[in-house]
């Protein structure tokens, strides 16, 4: 599913126009960044956390010339699904590979 994907999806499912839609989704990925940036933990219970992880700096290869390079330390984003994610994940997988478009998912 790509961005555009999920705004009509919510588009469809709130019965918004895909332009209310839009701001809706842009707000909500603009405000993970922003906090991510931040350093802050963002937790939606029942989906996940998100949150940066340190790398520290390390001495990395060149693929072409196989040369040295120092890669300097950095913040790279995580995201960390909840039990609940996983179960309903994993049961549906169990159900079927390919659940019909009208099935509900319940609510997390």
């Amino acid at each position: 599913m790509t961005k555009a994907d999920l705004i009509e999806e919510v588009s469809r499912v709130v019965e918004m126009t895909r332009k209310e839609s839009e701001v809706i989704v842009e707000a909500i990925f603009d405000s993970i960044v922003r906090s991510l940036r931040t350093g802050d933990k963002i937790e939606i219970r029942g989906f996940g956390s998100f949150r940066t992880r340190q790398r520290q700096p390390r001495i990395g290869r060149n693929p072409k010339t196989g040369a040295r390079v120092e890669v300097p330390a950095k913040k790279i984003p995580y995201f960390k699904p909840s039990k609940e994610l996983k179960d309903v994940v994993n049961a549906s997988a169990a159900v079927s590979a390919d659940p019909p478009a009208t099935e509900e998912v319940p609510n997390l």
